[in-house]
């Protein structure tokens, strides 16, 4: 993690480069970002690595150089509260008969929000929050109909979709797979055994509305993501209602009856979202999911979950 001051907004730059591959420097100005890549293959193509959907700036043997506006190649915006933070992936894409593997890395700068700061694609503050759980930083919140941007109004007619996205930025190289374990709808910021709640997600990862309704997970764009197309159902209408999640970061090789994406499609029954194959994992979703390996306590000490909150809007009854 890189950390500097500028214009009195405070910069921070996660970048992950794999320490055997390469030197990795990023800056992120103020409107911009530079990243320098020293490669240490010797048979690497600089020319191939890519800055969302840019080229190098310049290249050689051995260094790709990018200096990119932020407004380009492809960066996501995240909003939450005084923070801006800035997302895109550095890839590289490997040709057929290389011998070196592609990979992708995350790049990141967060920003101080400036007071008078708005996006021309909203005109509220976003309800999207993000969370820093050790070398981990999580994400979660409302978007458009495309997913390319925060929610454009925190109000939505019943029977409407409500997308929701969340994410995982990891420092470190080893690739994470992102799940929404368990998710509850409540009318309050905080979940009191009081609380007026609604099942969304449960059961260690089974989608639960998907039995009744057109929610379902959508196809992964990467393995650190998670979109969820979330049908509105009637709770709570005209109040302010909340979501609340358990996100987890797991190793992608690791998934069982415990760790899963499982949402039910119409004639066919319970789908894994990452492995069709493999959807006997979600059969436990009629009953009590549990697993058969020993739980790892060590992988929930390195912060590998974390609980979010989306919130507050509404649902909307179209014909009152």
């Amino acid at each position: 993690m890189m950390v500097s001051f500028c214009q009195g907004a405070l910069l921070l730059s996660l970048a992950a480069a794999m320490a055997v591959y390469a030197d990795v420097k990023v800056d992120c100005g103020p409107d911009f970002v530079t990243l320098m890549w020293t490669e240490s293959r010797p048979q690497a193509d600089t020319s191939l690595l890519r800055l969302g959907s840019c080229f190098p700036t310049s290249f050689s043997a051995g260094e790709a150089y990018f200096y990119v506006d932020l407004t380009d190649c492809n960066f996501r915006i995240l909003v939450t509260g005084d923070v801006l933070l800035y997302s895109n992936d550095l890839t590289y894409v490997a040709s057929e008969d290389s011998y070196n593997l592609a990979f992708t890395h995350p790049v990141v700068c967060v920003y101080k929000r400036p007071k008078d700061w708005y996006s021309s694609q909203q005109i509220y503050d976003p309800v999207f929050k993000t969370y820093g759980l050790g070398d981990l930083q999580f994400a979660i919140g409302l978007m458009n109909d495309d997913f390319s941007g925060p929610a454009e109004s925190t109000s939505f007619p019943l029977g409407s979709i409500i997308p929701i996205m969340a994410s995982v930025v990891q420092k470190t190289h080893q690739p994470l797979l992102l799940l929404l374990e368990e998710c509850v709808a409540a009318t309050t910021p905080e979940l009191h055994p009081e609380s007026t709640m609604y099942p969304i997600i449960s059961n260690k990862g089974c989608l639960l509305v998907s039995v009744s309704s057109q929610s379902k997970f959508e196809p992964r764009q990467k393995s650190s993501e998670m979109r969820l197309s979330l049908q509105t159902f009637k709770f709570a209408m005209g109040e302010e209602v909340f979501i609340h999640c358990k996100l987890l970061a797991w190793d992608p090789n690791g998934l069982d009856s415990t760790k899963k994406a499982c949402h039910f499609v119409k004639g066919h029954g319970w789908e894994l979202l990452d492995n069709l194959a493999q959807s006997n994992l979600c059969d436990c979703c009629e009953s009590k999911c549990k697993s058969r390996r020993q739980r790892s306590v060590a992988s929930e000490k390195h912060g590998m979950v974390q609980k979010a909150v989306i919130g507050p809007f509404t649902i909307t009854d179209v014909n009152s």
